[in-house]
């Protein structure tokens, strides 16, 4: 699954266009290495998403091309949130 979709699809990140924004920017990485909006996902693929001055860290548990809102963080773990100093 592309990354903007699952973004999408798990409510990470409201809208599609804004988590293609944000990956463009360079703020998102998967394992370690910097991520484009068309960067596929799998499960169990750690990802490095930059809001600002946090830093979270999520695990991708499962892939679903939709789901209802209470549905949507089965499709990853928190691993770590932290603030970032600037």
């Amino acid at each position: 699954m592309r990354l903007d979709k699952f973004l999408k699809v798990s409510r990470l990140i409201k809208r599609r266009t804004l988590a293609k924004e944000v990956a463009d920017q360079g703020r998102i990485s998967i394992n370690g290495s910097q991520a484009k909006a068309s960067s596929t996902v799998a499960v169990g693929d750690k990802l490095e998403i930059r809001f600002g001055q946090k830093l979270v860290t999520v695990e991708v548990t499962s892939l679903k091309e939709t789901v209802r809102k209470e549905e949507a963080e089965m499709l990853y773990k928190i691993i770590n949130e932290e603030k970032i100093e600037q």
